[in-house]
This record gives C-alpha cells, sequence and structure tokens, in this order.
C-alpha cells in the first residue's frame, strides 16, 4: 500500500478552508442583499419608496385614489341638473356619490401619509392630492350646515382635476403605445372643437333672436309692406322666438360637456411632457381653466335668475366672448399653440 505524501494532506486541507471561507462570503452577501437599507430620519427623497415593505402595499392607495377620483368624476356629472334643473333625484346621487369618494379619498390620504413615515406632503402629487381632500370636505361642511350645494358646481370638479393626476400614479404617466397617445389628442381635440362649434351656434340662435325681437316689435305687414318696415321683410324666415332661446340654451349646455371632456384629456396629455407641473402656468393653460370656471358661473347665473330673451341673448355672447379670448391666447403660449413641437 503506497504511503501519502505529506505535502498532498496540506495542499487538501488548504484548498478545503478557502472554500468554506468563500461559501461563508457568498451566504452572508445574500443576507446582506435581502436585508432592508436603514432610512435617515427626515428624508425628503423619499428613500422609503424603494423599500420591499412599501411595495406590497403600493398598489392599495393608488387604488383607493382612483376609486375616488371615478366616484368624483360621477358626483360631478350629477351636481349639474341636481343645482340646474333642481332634480331631487340627482342631487341624492350627487350626495351619496361625492361622500364615497371623500371616504375612499380619506382612506387613500392616511394610507398614502403612513407608508411614507411622515404626516406632511413633501411631493407635488401629495399635495395636489390633500388640497382636493380639502376641498370636498369644506364643501361638504357648508353643505350639512346651509344645505348649499350649488358650490358643488366648482367644488366638486376642481376636486376630481387635483385628484386625477395623483391617481395615475406616483410618478409621471406615459402611455402604453404611440398609438393611444394619438387617439387620446385626436379626442383632446375633436371635443374642444365640438365646445366652441356648440357655442358659435349658440351666439348665432342668440343674436337672431334679437333680430326676430326687433321684427316683432316693429309690427311688419305681412301683405301691404310700407317703406318703413320693408327692412324687416327678407327676415321672415326665422323662427319663432321660443324656438331660437331654447335652441341657444341647448347649445350653450352642450357645449359645457364637451369643454370638460376636452380638459380633462389636456390634463392628463400635459402631465406625461417634460414639463411636469410648470405646463400649468402657460397663459393659454389657465385662460382655460378660467374660462371653465366663468362657463359654470354663467350657466349657473342663467338659470339661477331665470334670464330669458334679451338678457338671456346677451349671456351666450358673453361666454363666446371668452372662448375667443382662450383661443387667442394661442398667439401668447409658449407649449400650446398652433404649429407647436
Amino acid at each position: 500500500m503506497a504511503a501519502t505524501a505529506p505535502g498532498s494532506s496540506t495542499s487538501n486541507s488548504s484548498e478545503h478552508k478557502e472554500s468554506q471561507a468563500i461559501r461563508k462570503a457568498l451566504i452572508e452577501a445574500e443576507a446582506e442583499t435581502q436585508r432592508p437599507q436603514s432610512i435617515p430620519l427626515g428624508d425628503l427623497h423619499h428613500s422609503i419608496l424603494t423599500s420591499n415593505a412599501f411595495k406590497v402595499n403600493y398598489g392599495m392607495y393608488l387604488l383607493w385614489l382612483r376609486v375616488a377620483a371615478i366616484l368624483y368624476a360621477t358626483a360631478s356629472v350629477a351636481v349639474f341638473p341636481a343645482v340646474l334643473y333642481k332634480a331631487d333625484r340627482w342631487r341624492r346621487w350627487c350626495v351619496h356619490l361625492g361622500g364615497m369618494a371623500w371616504f375612499f379619498h380619506f382612506v387613500s390620504a392616511v394610507e398614502m401619509l403612513v407608508q411614507a413615515h411622515h404626516w406632511v406632503p413633501v411631493s407635488l402629487r401629495e399635495v395636489q392630492s390633500l388640497l382636493g381632500f380639502a376641498v370636498v370636505s369644506v364643501f361638504f361642511l357648508v353643505w350639512w350646515l346651509y344645505d348649499a350645494i350649488s358650490l358643488g358646481l366648482f367644488a366638486l370638479p376642481v376636486t376630481f382635476f387635483l385628484v386625477l393626476i395623483p391617481a395615475l400614479g406616483a410618478e409621471r404617466y406615459t402611455f402604453p403605445s404611440q398609438g393611444v397617445r394619438v387617439s387620446w389628442l385626436i379626442a383632446h381635440i375633436a371635443a374642444l372643437l365640438l365646445a366652441y362649434v356648440a357655442l358659435g351656434f349658440s351666439l348665432l340662435a342668440s343674436i337672431l333672436y334679437l333680430f326676430q325681437e326687433r321684427r316683432l316689435k316693429a309690427k311688419p305687414k305681412t301683405r301691404f309692406l310700407t317703406k318703413e318696415d320693408s327692412w324687416w321683410a327678407p327676415l321672415d324666415w326665422l323662427p319663432p322666438l321660443d324656438t331660437l332661446e331654447r335652441l341657444s340654451e341647448a347649445m350653450l349646455e352642450f357645449g359645457f360637456p364637451c369643454m370638460t371632456v376636452g380638459l380633462v384629456i389636456g390634463v392628463v396629455l400635459a402631465q406625461e411632457t417634460s414639463l411636469g407641473a410648470s405646463y400649468f402656468l402657460d397663459p393659454k393653460i389657465i385662460a382655460a381653466f378660467v374660462s371653465w370656471a366663468i362657463y359654470v358661473l354663467l350657466l349657473l347665473v342663467r338659470r339661477a335668475a331665470g334670464l330669458r330673451g334679451r338678457k338671456a341673448a346677451y349671456l351666450s355672447g358673453a361666454v363666446f366672448a371668452v372662448m375667443v379670448v382662450v383661443w387667442t391666447a394661442n398667439l401668447f403660449s409658449h407649449v400650446h399653440r398652433f404649429g407647436a413641437p
């Protein structure tokens, strides 16, 4: 039987120790990568967002916020017939949908702040979400104390606009493909063009109303026209005053949802750009939202005051004038103008 050389056993033992050391180092390295990183106190860069604990629950607060956004949208639709037409059924729907939206928004806000380990909003989307929650909370408080649901014409849509961007995600939303983005852009342009066309027909009906009223007051004769009223003879084809008034009001009310849909789609398209929140500081964008608020106010005034006839025609002209100002603002816009890249 051959004897084993002393040097051979020494080399085998050293190789065995090296392999054990390497195996131990690999186990420690793997354990280190799985260990959660310590987060310094007062970190304003949300390093908690990268932790596994937050990723597990991240979709939940976003889910509640998206549910709230959908409910805010439906409540914003219900509030208009509830206020403008004094419909009790729509009023109940508005209150119930808005109340459920407030509840889901509250759950989302609390869960979002708890997961971020702070109670003060830091990012822009956190501020937007909490500002929307404050607006709708004040609205429901005023409604409960004074039964003033008419304020919902402003509060509910404004809350929806504030919540829409945070509900898209913590980061900037990107469309799945260029084709989807182009589809949204086409819908945005089509909705706003329909709004302008509807307002144009409303203004035309209002102008014809004024001419027809003037013609009827002049009392032209149908068979024997004198020189004094022969000027009104070519206007015999004009529809009755009641028809012109209803046409003007219908076009005015049709243009409003078209404008609202166009603005909502525009908000989604704008947040995808590299400009971010600064996009909404552009004169064109500011003028668009101001005109929307004026539009709501004029609709409310027309219904609340029961404006008819000449005053209602002047009101339609005022709304169209506001839209012309917004259209003209394209000339001064740096990021939203015709022919812009």
